[in-house]
């Protein structure tokens, strides 16, 4: 079997109520005395209350321009370097921890993660997703170490926006799905696949059971352990499957849908956790898997994840449409091609894209009924 290495967690994580309690004093056991803290507007605002007073850490706050940019990230680094900070504590969603976990690889130094939602796994991985100045996609980074230290206030997340969250859903829902069609063919597989594998069916199982009654706690306000195993789930243990699997346990064909619904205008206000959802099905498609797709479809409409184009903004849906995301979707450097399922091109993606909406319409059409 071909090398992967593994990153399994961040050396220290912490969820529960009144978390953020603990920031100075876990600073402080790691030598950690003048910090930069770097947030967006949005989620300072959501962070704050439950911020504490740091009386015995320095500390002085950047706000970030809006994306993981290579500029931001240069800008920021120089910062630390020249005011030798000893760490650096992202707060907020995923574009700003990956921010904060770039700058520290290029600055050297600590990185402390206060995730305010539950949309990805950015907390747990050493992954960062790099942008240009615009928001267009650049790269993926791997660094060598993962975060000194995760802090998660649980209320915060319950008070973040439920798209986000729903997103998150979607988003790791497909780590069963694009880990399983890559592992599932490996007879022999070494103990860190195992584990990741088992983590990406746990994402599937927990999310299934338990996302319903998360989403009763956003309109109640009050947290139960149906929340908790959401986010824990979208955080954890989606983190998991790519810190244990490498390149096993992360994206394939959902993803990859997701990349060729970029060239639709209509698609751009769709969150990517929505448009990896519809990737899954496609995804299933092209496996023959129209069985999962069935039932999938109960558990989507209950959540509002997007099931056929129509549902991301897609007004005239027609093979024309199906062509351009196929093309997009099939670009030799894409990661639908890991899925050992002979060779796919453009004209097979499309054809899955049409068999998708006609299965749905049909499901529609049963679920009215």
């Amino acid at each position: 079997m071909e090398s992967f290495s593994i990153h399994g967690a961040p050396s220290e994580y912490i969820l529960q109520e009144g978390a953020l309690n603990q920031l100075e004093s876990k600073l402080l056991e790691r030598g950690l005395r003048k910090v930069l803290i770097v947030h967006g507007q949005k989620s300072w605002e959501a962070a704050l209350p439950y911020f504490p007073e740091l009386t015995k850490v320095e500390f002085e706050e950047y706000i970030y321009g809006g994306e993981c940019s290579t500029t931001e990230i240069s800008t920021i680094a120089s910062i630390v370097r020249a005011k030798s900070y000893t760490a650096v504590i992202g707060v907020g969603g995923g574009k700003v921890l990956d921010l904060v976990k770039s700058v520290c690889h290029l600055a050297n130094t600590p990185s402390i993660l206060i995730p305010t939602l539950a949309s990805n796994c950015s907390p747990w991985t050493p992954i960062s997703v790099i942008y240009d100045e615009s928001g267009v996609f650049i790269r993926y980074d791997i660094y060598p170490n993962s975060a000194s230290l995760v802090l998660v206030e649980p209320m915060i997340i319950v008070n973040a926006p439920l798209n986000m969250l729903i997103a998150g859903i979607g988003d790791t829902l497909a780590k069963w799905y694009e880990a399983d069609v890559q592992m599932a063919v490996i007879e022999n597989k070494p103990v860190p696949l195992q584990i990741s594998h088992y983590a990406a069916k746990q994402c599937k199982d927990l999310l299934l059971a338990h996302s319903s009654g998360a989403i009763h706690t956003l309109d109640a306000g009050v947290l139960n352990e149906d929340f908790i195993k959401v986010i824990e789930t979208i955080i954890m243990l989606g983190g998991m499957v790519g810190g244990f699997g490498d390149h096993f346990g992360r994206i394939a064909g959902a993803h990859s849908i997701h990349n060729g619904l970029t060239v639709l205008e209509e698609t751009h206000h769709a969150l990517h956790g929505d448009k990896v959802a519809y990737g899954i099905l496609v995804q299933l498609i092209l496996e023959e898997k129209q069985d999962e797709v069935n039932q999938l479809f109960p558990f989507y409409r209950e959540l509002g994840l997007p099931v056929s184009l129509t549902d991301l903004g897609v007004a005239d849906i027609n093979d024309e449409v199906f062509e351009r995301i196929a093309h997009k979707s099939t670009l030799p450097d894409e990661s639908i091609h890991v899925m050992p399922i002979g060779p796919i091109n453009m004209q097979r993606v499309a054809a899955a894209l049409g068999e998708l909406e006609e299965l749905t319409e049909l499901l529609r059409t049963k679920l009215i009924k």
